[in-house]
């Protein structure tokens, strides 16, 4: 362990200076904290990189990630677009494998930017594979990886438009402010100078009380820490929960991100406030929740850096993948859901609604999240789509704390076919493996899960 916590001065100096004693012996911030230079870095290569978007002809780019690769991307989009700027191009994230999605994305006419750190990962490459054949000229992708990855040499081999190499010591969900947001960025029409500006200009010591009060608060029974944030900057709130999530929630520890629009107050709440009047302010706030979450992990005595149970349900649903047809997993009605959380929650609890369904789906999601709420005294309840959260709060729900009560929801009619250029199976048959590969791993950590099938989520309201 690490000793007593450090004040907010010492412990913001200290991870300034990259200090991998702030976290338990044996944690791996020696290779993961690039991202604390990385607005510097970055801030010298905006000229160039604003310079290579200027090249691209399409007004459509669409984004293949999993994780923080995309939901990065998915903010800068956002947020520029509901602030109503009238420059850039709009940026579509591609991160699911639902087939229905996946055929859905607006390829034909778009220029493709595949986004993987480790380049290996199952669900960029599939979706690569899928992207490769509908859009037949390779200068229409980019390709956004680690050195050395099989995604740099597979992008190379083929001559896509360009390969960016990212520094390898930056985790996945502490990228944002890396090639893996601000290539997006450039191509979004963000004046990057200014967005890595706004992020080296943030208060360091500040940004770390703020992970203090928030881990402080956990350890005295309000694990439930609120995302407060205006309706129209909704994906701020997503990018925000798998940032906490993944990095806090192990060793049956945690902070619980609940994104809300609305006031949440209980017993076992911790709020923060996000503000974005600017598009541009982005940059402070990215930097500022990094910082604090950091801190977080120092005060809680885990690694915010590993994810030690992510590889789980990936492992999973390698095995279950190879071991076709799919098994038969009973799963209940629409009906069964109020009886079950009533019989189920305890005081303390929260609920993960994880919907392995179409996209599209948000605002009935969004509904169904505040009836629960609301129908269980306020309690904390979540929303997300699987494979998606597979990357990032998945590691809350196995190495968090064991108040997790999860609510799967999966398709009750056959998904549409759509194969994957050389697999042995289709992206309806991958995601459905996913939702079983998950769901055996949250009863192998004994967590309550009740799995439903519904055509959609709206019919649980």
């Amino acid at each position: 362990m690490t000793g007593a916590p450090v004040g907010p001065e010492e412990l913001a100096a200290r991870l300034a200076a990259r200090d991998s004693s702030l976290w338990p012996e044996g944690n791996v911030s020696a290779n993961r904290l690039g991202w604390v230079d990385e607005p510097r870095e970055m801030e010298r290569a905006a000229r160039e990189l604003e310079g290579w978007a200027a090249t691209i002809d399409q007004e459509v780019v669409v984004l293949l990630g999993m994780g923080g690769s995309s939901l990065g991307p998915a903010v800068l989009a956002s947020v520029r677009d509901a602030l109503g700027s009238p420059s850039g191009r709009r940026i579509v994230v591609c991160d699911t494998t639902d087939p229905s999605t996946v055929a859905d994305a607006p390829l034909e006419d778009a220029f493709v930017l595949v986004s993987s750190k480790s380049g290996t990962t199952l669900e960029p490459n599939v979706l690569f594979a899928h992207a490769r054949g509908r859009v037949k000229d390779p200068r229409r992708f980019a390709v956004i990886t680690d050195p050395g990855t099989p995604l740099a040499a597979e992008a190379e081999k083929l001559g896509v438009n360009r390969v960016f190499v990212n520094r390898p010591d930056i985790g996945g969900r502490y990228s944002v402010l890396s090639h893996f947001g601000l290539v997006p960025a450039a191509l979004a029409g963000y004046d990057l100078a200014e967005l890595c500006g706004r992020a080296l200009e943030v208060d360091r010591v500040a940004a770390v009380e703020v992970g203090i009060a928030m881990a402080s608060a956990a350890l005295e029974g309000r694990d439930k820490t609120t995302i407060r944030v205006d309706p129209a900057h909704r994906a701020f709130g997503l990018w925000a929960e798998q940032l906490l999530a993944e990095s806090t929630g192990k060793l049956g520890r945690g902070c619980v991100p609940v994104p809300t629009s609305e006031d949440e107050p209980g017993a076992d709440r911790h709020e923060i406030v996000v503000r974005i009047g600017a598009a541009h302010e982005l940059g402070a706030e990215f930097y500022r929740f990094e910082l604090a979450t950091a801190a977080a992990g120092h005060v809680l005595g885990i690694d915010p850096f590993d994810e030690p149970n992510v590889a789980e349900s990936k492992a999973n649903t390698t095995r279950v993948l190879s071991e076709l047809p799919l098994p038969g997993v009973e799963s209940a009605t629409p009906e069964a859901l109020p009886g079950w959380l009533e019989s189920t929650v305890r005081p303390g609890d929260y609920v993960s609604l994880q919907a392995y369904l179409p996209y599209g789906s948000e605002d009935r999601l969004e509904a169904l999240r505040r009836r629960v709420r609301d129908e269980h005294g306020g309690m904390a309840v979540t929303a997300g789509y699987g494979p998606r959260f597979l990357h990032s709060t998945g590691q809350l729900h196995k190495g968090g704390p064991a108040s997790v009560v999860a609510v799967q929801l999966v398709r009750r009619s056959p998904a549409p076919p759509l194969d994957i250029p050389g697999s042995p199976y289709d992206f309806g048959t991958l995601i459905d493996a996913q939702a079983i590969g998950d769901l055996e791993s949250l009863r192998a950590h004994d967590r309550r899960v009740l799995r439903i099938a519904v055509d959609d989520p709206g019919e649980l309201l």
